[in-house]
């Protein structure tokens, strides 16, 4: 039949499709935890991955998903590198490690010191490509990277998820951090979106010789947000090389370093996380 120009009805034959294969991919999806913070540089992608491997190391099928198109960090922490894409028809195949399962954009992209310089539009539509075109399979939790901030990306993410789902929103101790991460909280609200609770990353400097504390910036950002908006604080993560060795490496500290001090904090934040 000849096309007499009028698309309306050809759109939303197109929506209903993104919406459906959107649902069937959401049934297969136990829990979904957003990974969030209205500021960055407070380690969230960090967060994020140990998050993603803690789960994974617990025996639960898992997918981490980086969404931070504009600073993709996952794949240097999980030494995956540029992997390129993998397709099994029409369906984008995550990389795999263990049982864990990973996509994040920066898989996609020869330079990774290239500028992704992208306008909302094309931003959301890979988002929504990653949610309903990637071979998730049964999940117990999917992982969700987040870039900081309330705008197109975290929006998005948030109105598309369903079912059992919830944000873990990453500060660190100073004024100046809380107060932008007061907006992720408010943003939550406004949503509707569950928060399972705050991190507070940063906090402290743990000696490696003689184990004192040194509050190397302010202290009490995250027990003073999570009074004020009634969410659950649910670790303070202090600054140990580990942490950073880890990421650098390519080997996750709640892996690699156990029984480190952060790596003891994260496996009891782990557990509170749906408590």
């Amino acid at each position: 039949m000849a096309c007499n120009g009028d698309c309306s009805n050809c759109n939303s034959k197109e929506k209903a499709a993104e919406d459906c294969r959107l649902k069937s991919v959401m049934q297969n999806i136990k829990h979904k935890i957003v990974v969030m913070s209205g500021k960055g540089g407070v380690g969230k992608s960090t967060v994020a991955v140990n998050l993603a491997v803690s789960l994974a190391l617990a025996g639960n099928s898992v997918g981490l998903l980086d969404v931070d198109i504009h600073g993709p960090s996952v794949p240097q922490m999980l030494k995956l590198g540029n992997t390129g894409v993998m397709m099994d028809g029409d369906m984008i195949l995550p990389q795999e490690i263990g049982s864990l399962k990973v996509v994040s954009l920066g898989f996609m992209f020869d330079d990774p010191d290239g500028a992704i310089i992208w306008r909302g539009p094309m931003k959301i539509g890979v988002i929504k490509q990653f949610l309903t075109d990637v071979a998730w399979g049964e999940l117990d939790y999917l992982v969700i990277d987040s870039p900081p901030g309330t705008g197109d990306e975290p929006l998005t993410i948030c109105q598309l998820l369903d079912g059992e789902k919830g944000a873990v929103i990453v500060t660190t101790p100073q004024l100046v951090a809380a107060n932008d991460v007061a907006k992720s909280l408010n943003f939550c609200n406004q949503l509707e979106f569950p928060v399972l609770g705050l991190v507070e990353n940063m906090s402290g400097f743990v000696c490696p010789d003689c184990g004192k504390v040194t509050e190397i910036f302010s202290a009490g950002a995250g027990e003073n947000l999570a009074e004020r908006f009634g969410v659950k604080l649910l670790a303070k993560i202090p600054i140990d090389p580990v942490i950073c060795q880890g990421g650098d490496d390519g080997t996750p500290f709640v892996q690699r370093f156990a029984k480190s001090v952060p790596g003891k904090i994260f496996e009891e934040m782990v557990s509170k996380l749906f408590a």
